[in-house]
């Protein structure tokens, strides 16, 4: 099957419509119509075989990750998703790899309203490289560089769980059949909290998505907005399933390091707190307050007020 041909069957035709794209798949370019008063949001994934995924990975959950991935970037930003390409690298052609990747892909573009507009396909080592683009009213996106002394440090969702599904992967952890199933499911696909992010546009002071775990993505934000923070690891929340499959401690160090939860970390100042209790309300994404900042530069990391060390799990994510 030659490009035009597998681009026509597998993807062509089946991307969401959108009155905002005014061409898409089929030309040199996509031609989009961005909403007036708007400022576009871009952000840019790769996947690569053996480096972020496992080669027996399901194709749909590969689909659907992909998106996700890049999904959970808009988030972080307050956006709206709108627009995607696709540059998708196989060692040969599969049909049947092929049906599946793209009916997950879908799947998730089309909860999301993403109109894939074009990409590209070529030979080699398999990878997917996914662009996406949002929109935000100008002037609102979140940052990583708002967060001022004082205001309150929160997530959204339960950490480690997508760490801890890995492992299980990797044949590094055991637990009941039930529990594995959910948390390979949240490594395999995590939510991207699209509608939480846009709730928190008004009201948080910076935002980052947890991809390389809590403890190094907190710093990005510290280090982005010059100041330091507390966190008390006793408020991480953790699910049941992490809590049943391993010790307390261990869930804790999944929780702070894992990564690839794919939740957002933000802060919030005092005066907001009341108006993000009703804003999040709407959105059915649970939060949690996990902590404080604080001046100086420096992450703490308190249990029951003492500091805190995270067991070294010898973690080594499959995403950046």
């Amino acid at each position: 099957m030659k490009e035009f041909q597998l681009i026509e069957s597998f993807f062509t035709g089946r991307a969401q419509s959108r009155k905002d794209v005014a061409l898409g798949i089929g030309d040199d370019c996509a031609i989009v119509e961005p909403a007036e008063n708007k400022s576009v949001v871009i952000s840019c994934d790769t996947l690569v075989e053996n480096v972020h995924f496992f080669p027996n990975i399901p194709a749909n959950d590969l689909g659907y990750k992909s998106l996700a991935v890049n999904l959970s970037d808009l988030a972080s930003m307050g956006a709206e998703p709108a627009w995607m390409t696709l540059a998708l690298t196989l060692p040969e052609v599969d049909e049947n790899w092929l049906a599946d990747f793209s009916a997950g892909l879908f799947e998730i573009a089309e909860y999301y309203g993403v109109a894939l507009v074009g990409g590209d396909t070529t030979r080699g080592p398999r990878s997917i490289t996914i662009t996406i683009n949002g929109q935000v009213p100008k002037h609102s996106g979140l940052t990583r560089s708002g967060a001022r002394n004082g205001d309150w440090i929160y997530v959204t969702g339960t950490l480690g769980d997508s760490a801890l599904g890995l492992d299980l992967l990797r044949g590094k952890a055991n637990c009941n059949e039930n529990d594995r199933s959910y948390l390979i499911n949240r490594h395999y696909r995590p939510t991207p909290r699209v509608l939480a992010g846009q709730a928190l546009r008004t009201l948080a002071s910076s935002a980052i998505d947890i991809s390389d775990g809590l403890v190094s993505d907190i710093q990005h934000v510290l280090k982005a907005s010059n100041i330091g923070a507390t966190l008390n690891v006793d408020k991480l929340p953790l699910s049941h399933q992490l809590k049943a499959s391993v010790s307390a401690e261990t869930a804790l160090s999944y929780a702070l390091t894992g990564g690839e939860d794919y939740e957002l970390l933000f802060t919030v100042s005092e005066a907001q707190k009341g108006a993000l209790e009703i804003a999040l309300a709407e959105t059915g994404v649970k939060f949690t307050q996990i902590g404080q900042i604080c001046m100086g530069g420096k992450l703490k990391l308190l249990l029951d007020k003492q500091p805190f060390e995270p067991i070294n799990l010898g973690f080594e994510h499959f995403s950046d």
